[in-house]
């Protein structure tokens, strides 16, 4: 009897010490508080996120800093021609010798469009997005500017860039030229640029574009026979290597560096933003996947 009234303390005991440590373990992980992710480091000289809805801010990184923004550029140039009314994106433009000669003098990247054929709108923005091409920016530049010469028909496009940027009210941002090849004054910043991909990614016809792989034009020759181009690949790597990404574009020179400006979309929150001048291809993809991955933790 007397074993028993023990052996009854003893449980009594116990009980009260499981107890009492279920009660300080569940104190303690209620006072503890939670570890917010911290903001990534990254290579590039500026960065910049946000989120696509709300417009608020995810990452900053001399994100109001000028800089060369290489073909990003022509996220805008795209942007404008899209915007253009009654604009139909079967109508088709002969090539001219000028787009080639252009891309010889500049050592441009290129979507190897050839003199005399005939390519739709649609293709040709294709051909300015999926691999660069400066060509394809040329004959868009010259389609839809104003003028009797090609020089005030690219600087009626120019014009028409710039005052989009106006319209969004980007006040760090000026183009001198329509695919990143600038002349001293074609700069903007990690912000203004997420701003206007944010701007032109509401166009379907771009959104299309910009989530592509792959795309092979059917154009039209001198002789009106049909020639099936060579596949133009997407520059973007983030589209195979990082999961719900749907864009944007990629840019890169002497000046510039490596830029990229990206968007992704995961449980229904896009994520979009710019890296300004990171250290090769590899480095930019590794920048954009950081700020991504941490933009969809906020």
């Amino acid at each position: 009897m007397i074993t028993g009234i023990k052996g009854s303390s003893l449980r009594r005991a116990a009980a009260v010490a499981v107890a009492s440590g279920a009660l300080l373990t569940t104190s303690a992980l209620t006072v503890a508080p939670a570890q917010a992710a911290s903001a990534p480091s990254i290579v590039a000289a500026g960065g910049y996120a946000m989120n696509n809805s709300t417009g608020a801010s995810l990452f900053t990184k001399a994100a109001d800093t000028k800089r060369s923004t290489g073909s990003t550029t022509k996220i805008m140039t795209a942007k404008v021609v899209l915007a253009q009314p009654n604009l139909n994106l079967d109508t088709k433009v002969t090539i001219p010798k000028g787009a080639s000669d252009y891309i010889v003098a500049n050592n441009a990247s290129s979507a190897r469009l050839i003199v005399g054929d005939k390519v739709t709108v649609r293709q040709l923005l294709y051909g300015l997005m999926l691999p660069s091409g400066c060509d394809a920016a040329y004959v868009l530049a010259d389609k839809f500017g104003s003028g009797s010469s090609h020089t005030a028909r690219v600087n009626s496009f120019l014009g028409k860039m710039n005052s989009a940027a106006k319209s969004l009210g980007l006040k760090n941002t000026h183009f001198d030229s329509f695919d990143g090849i600038g002349k001293g004054s074609n700069y903007s910043t990690p912000r203004d640029l997420t701003k206007i991909a944010s701007s032109a990614m509401k166009n379907s016809t771009f959104r299309t574009i910009v989530k592509t792989k792959s795309y092979t034009a059917k154009t039209t020759t001198k002789s009106g026979a049909t020639r099936t181009m060579s596949a133009w690949t997407n520059t973007n790597t983030l589209l195979s290597s990082y999961s719900g990404t749907i864009g944007v574009k990629t840019g890169s020179g002497p000046e510039a560096k490596y830029c990229l400006v990206f968007a992704a979309t995961r449980n229904g929150k896009t994520v979009i933003g710019t890296v300004l001048a990171s250290s090769s291809v590899n480095q930019r993809g590794t920048d954009a996947t950081k700020i991504l991955n941490y933009g969809f933790t906020k």
